[in-house]
């Protein structure tokens, strides 16, 4: 298992695949399953295009829409759309591993999502054969 840091900014997808691409690399496994798991309630994990930057500045425009401030919400940090936001998008990503590499679409890329920034967050990357 492999557990990565980095340091955030306010609210960002952060493309780690190069990260999780070189745990599976160490560990072996040429057939099997990778899990990537998000520890935090602000933040999450998704896997989406890594072609083109806009898709990722949409998505926040998107988030930022469907779950805006309000006055109403209660919880007393002030971050619930950062909770909200993270629960929508997920805690954890799975991806298969085929001949050593992660089975990834030609355009597909596993992003960490901080929502409640900046902030110094982890990951943890499991890699299992089957």
């Amino acid at each position: 298992m492999l557990t990565g840091r980095l340091r955030t900014n306010r609210e960002e997808f952060r493309n780690i695949t190069a990260e999780v691409e070189k745990a599976v690399r160490e560990s072996g496994v040429q057939e099997g399953v990778c899990l990537v798991y998000c520890p935090h309630t602000t933040a999450g994990l998704t896997i989406n295009e890594n072609a083109d930057p806009d898709v990722v500045s949409d998505m926040l425009f998107a988030l930022d829409a469907l779950f805006p401030d309000r006055p109403e919400y209660r919880h007393m940090e002030g971050n619930t759309t950062a909770h909200l936001k993270a629960s929508f998008v997920g805690s954890s990503v799975s991806v298969p591993i085929a001949g050593g590499k992660l089975a990834l679409g030609v355009w597909q890329g596993i992003y960490f999502c901080e929502f409640d920034g900046p902030r110094t967050r982890s990951y943890t990357v499991t890699v299992q054969a089957v």
